[in-house]
């Protein structure tokens, strides 16, 4: 079994910020049989049938786990999904998440981070996950509060990537941005027509880039903590970019910039 959060450094770390939670009978199964990733528990629900006892035993088994039990109430509420669990859960370790304040604690040079502010859809999500690590970013502020949790449906976007992504956990997107200023990042959100284009802009060594909700765009609490707004160029005739469309082009300028 992996160590504890807390046992990982010498700073505690809530479990929320150290693991992803798998549910549903297929997403845990598919996660138990990925050997890149490190599984810290499988837990069924009691009153389960006979058939999925057997083959959760022996799969946790063949992860040299003990499969444990608690009440159907228990395991939808440590799932977080209520609908869909089907009655088992598994926590996967996520080797790059971890809260803001340590992210920022350990950083001694440049950084990228892109922020998720209002998103509403999982697959956005998992998009936008993908596509920061692909194109390398230090760190992906997915908040606590007014995002989708990393579930089946994230993970199934990120075609797993989200496991391996830099997360980075604050309990606002607002509360996060304001880290980072005090850290020295210029924030800038991704918005609608206007003065200065992502692909003309300066970009200071941290910068952070923030993407808004699918439908309402960037909060006002966030607005609020922006250095400015940036756009990205679009042909008369189209308004606007899917979000996740929007926040690729963005990791990947950033990249380019990078070199």
């Amino acid at each position: 079994m992996s160590p504890s959060p807390s046992s990982r450094s010498d700073r505690p770390v809530s479990p929320k910020d150290a693991f992803v939670t798998v549910y549903g009978r297929k997403p845990v199964l598919e996660a138990l049989g990925d050997p890149a990733l490190e599984v810290d528990k499988v837990v069924l629900a009691e009153g389960a049938d006979r058939d999925a006892v057997r083959t959760f035993t022996e799969a946790a088994r063949a992860r040299g786990l003990v499969l444990q039990r608690a009440s159907a109430q228990r395991v939808k509420v440590l799932a977080g999904n209520g609908r869909q669990d089907q009655g088992v859960l598994a926590d996967v370790v996520a080797p790059r998440m971890r809260p803001l304040e340590h992210f920022l604690e350990d950083l001694t040079g440049p950084a990228r981070v892109l922020v998720l502010d209002g998103l509403t859809n999982p697959a956005n999500v998992g998009m936008m996950l993908r596509s920061a690590t692909g194109a390398g970013l230090e760190g992906v502020l997915l908040p606590r509060r007014g995002a989708p949790s990393i579930d089946p449906l994230v993970i199934k976007a990120s075609a797993g990537v989200a496991f391996h992504a830099p997360v980075l956990r604050a309990r606002t997107a607002a509360d996060g941005l304001g880290a980072l200023a005090e850290a020295g990042f210029v924030l800038f959100g991704l918005d609608g027509p206007g003065p200065t284009s992502l692909f003309d802009a300066e970009l200071p060594d941290r910068v952070a880039l923030v993407v808004g909700g699918e439908t309402d765009g960037l909060t006002d609490d966030v607005r609020a903590e922006l250095h400015g707004t940036l756009t990205i160029p679009l042909a008369e005739g189209v308004e606007s970019l899917n979000a996740a469309v929007a926040a690729s082009i963005a990791c990947f300028e950033l990249a380019r910039r990078r070199g």
